[in-house]
C-alpha cells in the first residue's frame, strides 16, 4: 500500500511534553481551529495561508482541553483546566461569556444540531446540559464513575452518548434525562494519562455509534438497542484513541497509540489507506468539502492530509445523509421528532408487553430487514402480524411530515446561515475579561473602568486632564451595572434585568449645590439597552424600543417610540443621536441600520436616515467630533462624517486599509476637523487593556481618493477637507445669525479657511499648468474666492508662457468684476446686515466705516467670506504688508527653483518675469482689465455718494495685498492650523 507523506507544522509552540490537542473545521472549511491542553490559547488558522500567523484567542488561564463549534459555525466553545467553559463569536473570535464553571478540569464539549444546547463534562461528577441562549443549566446527567472524556449528540436529536476514562459508555435520553443503556468496560481504561482520552462518535445518519474497542479495534453499536453490530479490526497494534466519520458516513479515520492513522471503508469493513506519524495523533477532523483530513498530534503539530480517499472511490462528501444536510438548525426538527417518537414509543410498548425484553432487538431488525431477509427468517412474519397497522401508520406519518416540511426545512437552512443582527453596545466600551479591569466608556474627556469581584464590581472614573476634570472617588457597584456614559456634567450607569432584579438606571453628577443629587430609576419588565448624556439631559433606550429622556435632576421629561431595536446612542451638548435596526441582515451579511438625530431642548428631530456601512461590516464606534459633527466607524476601518451637503449625506474621511500597517487594529476614541484620535492595537487584540494606560495616536483624516493623473493626492485631499470645513462653518454662521448672536469669531475662522483654500487651489493650478491639464486649471480658477488670487493665477499663466490660459483666466476675472459691480449697484438695504441709508456722508465718516458687504457671485461655487477690517487695525495691516513684501522675495526664489526643476529654462524665465513685475501688470498686456478696474473704482465712488454714512465699502487695498501675498505662497500671520478654534485679531 502506498504511504503518503503529510507535512505537519507548529500550531502551538512550546509544547515540550505530550498533551491532548484538539482540531476543528468550520462549516465552510474557511478556518481551522486548534487548541492544546498545555497552553491557554486557541488558534484560528487560515488553511489557504498556512504560513500566515493565526488569530489567537487568549481568555483562559490554563490549558484548553476541549473545543466545540456549532453546526452553523457561528459559535465556538472552549473548555479548560481552569474549570471554565467559554463562548466566542465565530469566526471573529470575540469573547461572549463564561457559560459555566466546574470545580475540576473540563475534558469534553459538544453542541447539539441547533446550537441551542451545549453539553460539558470533565473530571467533575455529572454532565451539564446548558442552554446557550440564556446560559441556564437545563439538566445535569449523573451516572459515570470516572472522568467523562467524550460526548456526542445523536444527529436526530434524541440521545446523548458519553464515555469515561474507565471505558463505560452511557446512552442518555434527552427528553427525560434518564439513562437508556449503560455499557460497562467496552472501551480501554486510559488511567491517569490525560493526553489520551476515550472518545466516541455517531455516524452522520445517526444509526450507528462508534466506540474504541478493547482489542485495538472499533466497535459499532446500534442506535436504538445499543447492541453490538460489527467491528473494524485491522493493523492497529495498540488501542485506538480517536475516531472520526467522513461527512457521508461511508469512511472512517482512526488513530491509535501506535502512531498510525487508518482510513476505513465502513461498508466493506476494511482499511483502504494509512499514514505513519512521528508522534501520536490525538484529534482529527474531515474537511466539510473535498477529500481531506486535518490532524494534530500530542506535540501541537497539525497538518492536512489531502486525497485521503483514493480517487477511484466515492468522495467522502458525496451523498451526505439528509439528517446531516438539513439539520443545521434543529429546533423545530427536535420538537416534531419528539412528538413522532412518542407515537413510535407507544407502539414499541405494545411489542414489549407481548414479547418481553427480547422485543427491542427484534423491532430494530424489522426496521432494517430487506425482502431477502424476510424470506430467510419466516418467524419475522409472525412478529409483524402482532401489530399489523402500527408500522404503516408510522410510515405514513413520516411521509406526510417530510412532504409538508420541505419548505420549512429549506427556510430553516436559510435562517441558520443568516447573519445575526448586531447587539447593542456603548461607544468606547470593551469586552469584559475575567479578573481584569475593562472599559465601560472611553472618550476624549476621560474613562470609566470596572473590575468584577465575587459579589460586586469596583468602578473608577478618570479624566485625561486632571487639572480641569473633577476628582471622582471610586464607587462600589452592587447593582450589577454593565454599561455607562460620561461627559463634563456627570456619569450614567445601567444594568439589564437579572433574575428577580429589575433593570436600573443611575445618574451621578460631578458637581451640585445640593446634597444627595444622584438619582435612580427602575424598570419593571423592561431592560435598558443603551445610555447617553447631554448638557442638560440623560437618555436611556430600552428593550421596548422606548427612548426615555430625563433631566439632570431626574425629572422624566419625554418618552418616545423608536422604529427598531437600538444598536448604540451618543450625545453632544443638546444633540442626541441614536442608531437602530431597520430590519434583519441582508444575505450579503450587511447590517440594516438607521440613525436619528434629535435636538432635545427644542423637541425636534433634526435628521433621520440610513447609516451606511462597508459591506460585510458592523458598527464599532459612533459619536460626535470636537466640533459637533456626527461620525461613525465600522469594523472594516472606514470612518464617515455626516454633512448637510446633498440633502444630508455621509462622507468617508478615513480608511484604515490605506493607513494601517500589517498586524495593526485601530480602536477609535474621537476626532476633530483634521485628526483621528485612536489607540493602535497589535493583532490579535481589537481593543486596548486598561493597564498599561492606552496611548492615543493622531492620524490625519484623508478621503479615500483615487490615484490621480495629476499626482497631487495630498493637495486634492486638502482641497476637499477645506470645502467640508467651509460648508460646516457656513451652516454654523447661518444658525448663529438666525439666533441673533454675534458671528464675528465664526467669520474670522471662515476667512482663515477660505484663504487657506485659495492657497491650496493656487498650488493645484500651478501643478495643472506644469502637467498640461489646462481645462482643470480653468475649473480651479473659478473656485478661487478672492480677486487677488485670480490675478495671481493670471500672472502665473503669463510667467509660464501660456497666453491662451492667461486670457481664459482674464475673462473669468472680468466676468466676476462685472457681476460684483452689478450686485453692488442693485443691492437693497437689509435689516440684518446693513444700516439704514442716509442721504450724505462726509469723507471722514466714510473712512471710519470700512465694513464691506459680504457678497458672492452666482457664478462661483465656493462661498465668499470677507474679512472685516477695523480702523484700529490699519497700522497692523501696513506692517503686515511690509512683512509680506519681504517674505515674497524669499518665496520667489523658491518658485524659481521649482520651475527650474519642473519646466526647464522657459519656466525659470517666466517665474523671474513675474518677480520683476512687482505685483503689477504690464501697461499694455491686458487693456480690458485696466479699464474694468478703473470703471469699478468710479462705480464704487458713485455708490458711496448715494449711500449713508454707515454704508459698507469694498475691502481695503491693504487687505487685498495681504490675501494675494498668502495666495502666492507667503506665510500667513494667522495660526498655521486652519481648523484652530481661536482666532487672531
Amino acid at each position: 500500500m502506498k504511504i503518503k507523506s503529510v507535512k505537519l507544522r507548529e500550531a502551538h509552540e512550546g509544547s515540550s511534553n505530550a498533551s491532548f490537542c484538539s482540531i476543528l473545521w468550520d462549516l465552510r472549511a474557511h478556518h481551522l481551529v486548534t487548541a492544546s491542553s498545555s497552553q491557554p490559547s486557541i488558534s484560528i488558522h487560515d488553511p489557504l495561508l498556512p504560513s500566515h500567523p493565526p488569530r489567537v484567542l487568549r481568555h483562559h488561564r490554563d490549558g484548553v482541553t476541549a473545543l466545540a463549534i456549532s453546526s452553523n459555525s457561528t459559535c465556538l466553545a472552549s473548555g479548560s483546566i481552569d474549570h471554565s467553559v467559554k463562548l466566542y463569536k465565530f469566526p471573529g473570535g470575540e469573547f461572549e461569556t463564561n457559560i459555566t464553571r466546574f470545580t475540576l478540569p473540563i475534558r469534553a464539549l459538544a453542541f447539539n444540531k441547533s446550537g441551542s444546547m451545549l453539553a460539558a463534562a470533565g473530571d467533575d461528577e455529572g454532565i451539564k446540559l446548558i442552554n446557550t441562549i440564556d446560559g441556564s443549566i437545563a439538566r445535569v446527567l449523573k451516572g459515570h464513575r470516572g472522568p467523562v472524556t467524550g460526548l456526542a449528540f445523536d444527529p436526530n436529536g434524541e440521545y446523548l452518548a458519553s464515555i469515561d476514562s474507565i471505558g463505560t459508555v452511557i446512552y442518555w435520553e434527552l427528553q427525560s434525562g434518564r439513562t437508556l443503556y449503560t455499557l460497562k468496560g467496552v472501551a480501554p481504561d486510559t488511567g491517569l494519562d490525560t493526553s489520551v482520552l476515550n472518545v466516541l462518535s455517531w455516524s452522520p445518519d445517526g444509526e450507528t455509534l462508534a466506540v474504541p474497542g478493547l482489542k485495538n479495534d472499533i466497535v459499532m453499536y446500534d442506535r436504538d438497542t445499543a447492541e453490538k453490530l460489527f467491528t473494524l479490526r485491522g493493523d492497529h497494534t495498540q488501542p485506538v484513541c480517536f475516531v472520526s466519520w467522513s461527512p457521508n458516513g461511508r469512511y472512517m479515520a482512526t488513530s491509535s497509540l501506535d502512531k498510525q492513522v487508518l482510513i476505513w471503508d465502513v461498508k466493506k469493513k476494511q482499511d483502504i489507506d494509512r499514514q505513519k506519524f512521528d508522534d501520536r495523533i490525538c484529534s482529527m477532523a474531515w474537511k466539510p468539502f473535498g477529500n481531506a483530513l486535518a490532524v494534530i498530534d500530542v506535540m501541537g503539530k497539525y497538518g492536512v492530509w489531502e486525497s485521503v480517499v483514493p480517487s477511484s472511490m466515492k468522495s467522502p462528501t458525496e451523498d451526505i445523509p439528509n439528517s446531516q444536510s438539513r439539520n443545521s438548525n434543529g429546533l423545530l426538527f427536535f420538537d416534531e421528532e419528539d412528538q413522532e417518537l412518542s407515537i413510535s414509543g407507544s407502539l414499541s410498548d405494545l411489542g414489549e408487553d407481548s414479547h418481553g425484553e427480547s422485543e427491542p432487538p427484534n423491532r430494530k431488525r424489522l426496521r432494517k430487514q430487506t425482502v431477502t431477509d424476510f424470506d430467510q427468517h419466516e418467524d419475522v412474519y409472525d412478529e409483524l402480524s402482532l401489530v399489523p397497522k402500527a408500522e404503516p401508520q408510522r410510515k405514513v406519518h413520516r411521509v406526510n411530515k417530510e412532504n409538508s416540511d420541505k419548505e420549512k426545512d429549506a427556510l430553516k437552512n436559510m435562517m441558520a446561515f443568516r447573519p445575526k443582527m448586531q447587539e447593542a453596545f456603548q461607544p468606547g466600551s470593551t469586552l469584559p475579561q475575567p479578573e481584569k479591569r475593562h472599559f465601560w466608556c472611553y472618550n476624549m474627556l476621560g474613562s470609566i473602568t470596572t473590575i468584577k469581584h465575587d459579589e460586586y464590581s469596583h468602578i473608577e472614573i478618570d479624566f485625561h486632564d486632571t487639572s480641569t476634570g473633577p476628582r471622582v472617588p471610586p464607587m462600589t457597584d452592587h447593582y450589577g451595572f454593565t454599561m455607562a456614559s460620561l461627559n463634563e456634567s456627570g456619569s450614567v450607569f445601567a444594568n439589564p434585568c437579572k433574575s428577580e432584579n429589575m433593570s436600573t438606571l443611575m445618574y451621578r453628577p460631578f458637581r451640585s449645590w445640593a446634597n444627595n443629587s444622584e438619582w435612580y430609576m427602575q424598570f419593571e419588565g423592561e431592560e435598558v439597552r443603551a445610555v447617553a448624556l447631554g448638557s442638560t439631559w440623560v437618555a436611556a433606550i430600552t428593550s421596548f424600543n422606548f427612548l426615555r429622556i430625563f433631566t439632570n435632576g431626574g425629572l422624566q421629561k419625554h418618552i418616545l417610540s423608536l422604529n427598531g431595536p437600538v444598536v448604540t446612542a451618543t450625545g453632544f451638548n443638546d444633540e442626541l443621536a441614536i442608531v437602530t435596526h431597520v430590519s434583519d441582515c441582508l444575505p450579503s451579511n450587511e447590517q440594516m441600520l438607521e440613525f436619528t438625530l434629535f435636538k432635545i431642548s427644542k423637541g425636534i428631530q433634526v435628521f433621520k436616515g440610513r447609516l451606511p456601512l462597508t459591506p460585510g461590516s458592523y458598527l464599532t464606534w459612533f459619536g460626535f467630533s470636537e466640533e459637533g459633527q456626527l461620525s461613525s466607524y465600522d469594523s472594516k476601518g472606514v470612518l464617515r462624517v455626516f454633512t448637510s451637503q446633498y440633502g444630508g449625506n455621509w462622507l468617508p474621511l478615513f480608511s484604515a486599509s490605506k493607513e494601517r500597517k500589517s498586524g495593526e487594529n485601530y480602536w477609535v476614541v474621537g476626532l476633530n476637523a483634521s485628526k483621528l484620535f485612536c489607540v493602535v492595537c497589535k493583532n490579535p487584540d481589537a481593543f486596548p487593556q486598561v493597564l498599561p494606560k492606552p496611548v492615543l495616536t493622531l492620524i490625519n483624516l484623508s478621503f479615500p481618493l483615487a490615484s490621480s493623473d495629476l499626482g497631487e493626492e495630498a493637495l486634492e485631499n486638502e482641497f476637499m477637507l477645506n470645502n467640508l470645513h467651509l460648508s460646516q462653518l457656513q451652516k454654523q454662521i447661518e444658525v448663529t445669525a438666525g439666533e441673533g448672536l454675534d458671528t464675528s469669531s465664526l467669520d474670522d475662522e471662515a476667512f482663515d479657511v477660505e484663504a487657506a483654500q485659495d492657497r491650496c487651489i493656487f498650488r493645484l493650478i500651478a501643478s495643472c499648468c506644469n502637467s498640461d491639464k489646462l481645462v482643470r486649471a480653468v475649473e480651479l480658477v473659478k473656485l478661487l474666492s478672492i480677486e487677488k488670487s485670480v490675478r495671481g493665477a493670471i500672472q502665473l499663466a503669463t510667467a509660464l508662457k501660456l497666453p491662451i490660459l492667461a486670457e481664459r483666466f482674464n475673462e473669468i476675472l472680468e466676468e466676476r468684476l462685472r457681476n460684483k459691480t452689478k450686485v453692488s449697484n442693485t443691492s437693497l438695504p437689509n435689516s440684518k446686515h446693513d444700516i439704514a441709508v442716509n442721504k450724505r456722508c462726509t469723507a471722514t465718516e466714510r473712512s471710519q466705516n470700512l465694513e464691506p458687504v459680504v457678497s458672492s457671485s452666482a457664478k462661483l461655487s465656493a462661498p465668499l467670506f470677507t474679512k472685516k477690517v477695523k480702523p484700529l487695525d490699519r497700522d497692523k495691516f501696513e506692517k503686515q504688508k511690509t512683512d509680506i513684501d519681504q517674505t515674497a522675495k524669499v518665496e520667489d526664489s523658491k518658485e524659481v527653483k521649482d520651475a527650474e526643476k519642473n519646466g526647464g529654462s522657459s519656466h525659470v524665465n517666466g517665474v523671474k518675469e513675474v518677480k520683476n513685475l512687482g505685483g503689477q501688470f504690464p501697461s499694455n498686456q491686458f487693456p480690458k482689465l485696466q479699464n474694468i478696474r478703473e470703471g469699478k473704482k468710479d462705480a464704487e465712488v458713485t455708490r458711496l455718494q448715494c449711500q449713508g454714512p454707515s454704508s459698507p465699502l469694498p475691502k481695503s487695498t491693504n487687505e487685498e495685498s495681504k490675501v494675494i501675498g498668502e495666495t502666492t505662497g507667503t506665510k500667513s500671520q494667522r495660526p498655521s492650523n486652519p481648523f484652530l478654534k481661536s482666532t487672531v485679531k
